[in-house]
């Protein structure tokens, strides 16, 4: 039987065979922390006295804040800035942009090789077939140290795109489609690979538009093999000829996919949920208050072509505003050399520094209180971009909203713009509470919080507005102060309670103070019938117990007292007098646990 592409990169890695749900150690090409995460890389990599591995294949990108507008966001920076010095580590700064695009740019990373960020969408290098995954900062310590760390060998998933879709349709219009029909956990712990005439005829910009929203759908890495217009690229602007990585004909798959996107209409995702997908035709009349065109997902300079033929000698609706980021400094300079910075700027644009934008609540695109915003991210859940109603669409959508005022195709815009409502104002509360001490003990006994809820994710358990703290003593009290129905749990919650939850629990950013407010508060594990996978990674990294048990929200309820083995996997019902039996703590993830953590030394 042959082998997928990511069987392939991973044995070309590693010394290890790449078989399906085999754990085996990964080497690194790029090594790579953020602006938020590079400061807890720091932290841990100097309070366990490790060193730096390789310093040519270990990088900082300063993307999340370019702006350093926040201070505890630029003192984490100076933090790495301090230690990139002492170190002789090469750091994008904050006129760079995105550092995914970056690594594409620079050549980082080529077609068949590695990249580990504490970015979330560092899948996106799937766009040029090579391997990329966002991790916390306790893995991102590992790899800086040691060059290399595990990773469980996924199935791979083959998705064949049938048809070409219309011309109003885009490649964020096509991946919006998919998470249409996989949903938000469809992908989740597979890998993809792309396939199709559509497949084979996209750029590399709409690439990285379709492969940067793998995460949504909760897969590892969606997979391009790549074409002639990828390999032109790293020959004509990287100036290196590479030997791109091929699936065998006879490859072993999990199961195909077939998405038809036969003369696909533009799309757009409802507010809180990326996978809540419609066509833009059927939004019926909802009026926009700002708009942005930004992101890793939409910041390409192609992008940036298709806003500016909109918004060419048009201007933006009255009281509204347009925020326009380009992804990296490199697309920055073209826009200006092209036109399109002059174009945005008459039709009244905000044109921002190179970065993330809208993801980061350091850099521009957040909301306030029912403000309605239309955004070419990859993410729209509540909360993430301030406490307004956020869209995800295309640039050409976007732009065509931005000057209708209201949510519209490019092929339909209004003459006449809408008016539109003020927001008000919203501002937040939360309560201190002193967390409890760490313990680890086998068998657990705890009072059960069932939250029959799917794909609860990072923002909702620890939003990014507290991105900055790095104290686990302080991350308790704001434990699921995003969620619906439990913004009171981190006051009501006891040391020992257990949580419970639903499928694809953790999914979205990969920050690690998703996991630390559980432990800050003393929780004793957490269950749930499937993690993201970033998350599953923090918790056993960390040494945060967690378990799988498929359907336990319907087998039990809210404040029963549950025993649970983690050897065994036995999870003991005392209210209802039942036994269940959940998937035990593999091998790896015993010994991570019972040594306190991925980084701490044995005796």
């Amino acid at each position: 039987m042959g082998k997928t592409i990511i069987q392939k990169i991973f044995e070309n890695h590693s010394s290890q065979k790449a078989v399906v749900g085999n754990i085996i150690d990964i080497e690194i090409d790029a090594r790579v922390a953020r602006d938020f995460g590079g400061a807890n890389v720091v932290k841990n990599l100097e309070e366990n006295r490790l060193g730096v591995d390789d310093v040519s294949k270990t990088f900082f990108t300063f993307d999340t804040n370019p702006g350093g507008c926040s201070q505890k966001y630029a003192a984490n920076q100076h933090i790495c800035r301090l230690f990139a010095r002492k170190h002789d580590i090469k750091i994008y700064d904050v006129d760079q942009g995105i550092g995914t695009h970056i690594a594409i740019e620079d050549g980082l990373v080529t077609p068949g090789g590695t990249l580990i960020s504490t970015d979330s969408h560092a899948n996106i290098l799937g766009a040029v077939g090579a391997f990329g995954q966002g991790m916390g900062d306790k893995d991102i310590a590992h790899a800086w140290a040691h060059g290399k760390i595990w990773f469980k060998v996924p199935p791979t998933i083959k998705i064949e795109l049938k048809g070409k879709p219309s011309d109003s349709a885009s490649p964020k219009d096509v991946v919006l489609s998919m998470l249409e029909k996989l949903g938000a956990n469809g992908l989740l712990g597979y890998a993809a690979e792309m396939y199709g005439e559509y497949v084979d005829s996209l750029s590399l910009d709409g690439r990285i538009t379709i492969a940067s929203m793998a995460t949504e759908m909760a897969g590892i890495v969606l997979l391009f093999p790549p074409n002639d217009d990828v390999l032109d690229f790293y020959r004509d602007c990287v100036g290196v000829d590479v030997q791109p990585v091929y699936a065998d004909d006879d490859a072993d798959y999990e199961k195909t996919i077939e998405i038809d996107i036969s003369n696909l209409r533009p799309k757009i995702a409802r507010p809180g949920h990326p996978e809540d997908v419609i066509n833009v035709d059927d939004a019926g009349d909802v009026r926009v208050d700002s708009g942005i065109i930004a992101s890793c997902t939409n910041g390409r300079f192609e992008d940036m072509q298709v806003a500016a033929e909109i918004l060419k000698d048009r201007k933006i609706a009255p009281g509204r505003v347009l925020k326009i980021v380009p992804a990296t400094n490199r697309i920055w300079e073209e826009c200006l050399q092209e036109g399109l910075i002059d174009i945005f700027k008459k039709a009244g644009a905000l044109i921002g520094a190179a970065g993330c934008a809208g993801c980061a609540a350091g850099q521009i695109g957040q909301t306030g209180e029912d403000e309605v915003e239309i955004s070419t991210g990859n993410r729209n859940f509540t909360g993430k971009q301030g406490p307004g109603n956020v869209y995800l669409a295309s640039p050409a959508t976007v732009a065509a909203s931005l000057v209708s005022g209201k949510i519209t195709s490019s092929d339909n815009i209004d003459k006449k713009p809408v008016p539109v409502a003020i927001p008000r104002k919203q501002t937040y509360e939360a309560q201190q509470r002193k967390p409890s001490q760490d313990q680890k003990p086998i068998e657990v006994k705890g009072r059960a919080w069932v939250i029959d809820k799917d794909n609860i994710d990072t923002d909702m358990i620890f939003h990014n507005r507290y991105l900055h703290i790095t104290d686990i003593e302080e991350m308790g009290q704001y434990t699921f102060d995003n969620l619906e129905g439990y913004k009171d749990f981190a006051q009501k919650a006891k040391p020992k309670d257990i949580v419970v939850a639903g499928k694809n629990f953790g999914c979205g950013s990969s920050r690690q103070q998703a996991v630390d407010c559980f432990k800050s508060l003393g929780i004793s594990v957490i269950i749930a019938e499937s993690f993201g996978a970033i998350y599953e990674r923090n918790a056993i990294n960390n040494a945060m117990p967690i378990i799988i048990c498929e359907g336990i929200t319907k087998k039990i309820d809210d404040k029963d007292i549950l025993s649970v083995n983690f050897k065994t996997g036995e999870i003991i019902d005392e209210t209802k007098e039942i036994t269940l039996k959940a998937k035990p703590f593999s091998p790896s993830q015993l010994e991570i646990y019972q040594r306190g953590g991925l980084l701490m030394k044995t005796d």
